[in-house]
């Protein structure tokens, strides 16, 4: 199972840019997008069918901001919208797809750059997720995490560690926030296979910051530790170009 995990930043503009063509090109068998911006009556997902894919959308209440989605090539036996908190679930940040006794959640973050008060609303969804989570994980012990995390885990997961160091992504409260709940039953699939420097996902658009790979690890496919002998491959896609992301694929069994 080939699962992708992109967050697009705007699935028209992405659009725009050639995703479907990529769509089609790197053929996931998942794929969970987050800050897709639109709902699917302003998209049109007549080219996604065309695919073969089972299409899911959980858009913010606010137009054209935040929202997730998963796209899958076999029908999952159960969906679920959101987390049961309406503050959360009204800026659309989970969704999750069952597909037998694994479970693969699309998952967009919070951002807490734009000021204290975001930030703050970023620390209690950290605390109210890892609750979520642990909860849902013993119900669904076999979880993909898949999405936004809007945390850099480690300095080696970011260009600039230093100058960062008191950066919403890059906080210490944030980074141990991240240290924990990997140690809490779970592994970063892409550090799993691969441990060395200057693999990023996210570049900002200041400065040329792309061309020069100055960028930050904030997608990840994190997975429960029980499904660590069905991990084959991960890997960060930077040569894919819709968005100032780029996607992340996992190859399980």
């Amino acid at each position: 199972m080939r699962i992708i995990t992109y967050n697009v930043n705007g699935i028209r503009a992405a659009m725009g840019k050639g995703l479907i063509d990529w769509i089609k090109q790197s053929s996931p068998d998942v794929l969970c997008l987050q800050e897709i911006k639109a709902s699917p009556d302003q998209v049109g997902v007549f080219e996604f069918e065309e695919m073969g894919y089972h299409h899911y959308w959980y858009p913010a209440q606010k137009k054209g901001y935040s929202g997730v989605a998963i796209f899958s090539r076999t029908k999952p036996d159960n969906i679920i919208y959101g987390c049961g908190i309406k503050e959360y679930d009204d800026e659309g940040r989970i969704l999750r797809a069952d597909f037998g006794d694994l479970s693969i959640m699309s998952v967009y973050h919070p951002s807490g750059s734009s000021g204290d008060l975001r930030q703050a609303f970023k620390m209690q969804w950290l605390s109210d997720y890892t609750k979520y989570i642990h909860a849902l994980k013993k119900e669904r012990p076999n979880l993909i995490l898949s999405g936004d995390f809007n945390i850099c885990h480690r300095a080696i997961d970011i260009h600039n560690p230093k100058s960062n160091a008191n950066t919403s992504g890059f906080l210490p409260e944030e980074r141990e926030w991240m240290e924990q709940f990997i140690n809490s039953g779970f592994i970063d699939t892409f550090r799993h296979f691969n441990k060395d420097p200057h693999h990023y996902s996210w570049w900002s658009y200041r400065a040329g910051s792309r061309g020069k790979n100055l960028g930050w690890r904030i997608d990840y496919n994190i997975v429960s530790d029980n499904l660590k002998d069905r991990l084959k491959r991960a890997v960060i896609l930077p040569e894919a170009m819709h968005s100032d992301h780029c996607p992340v694929l996992l190859e399980i069994d």
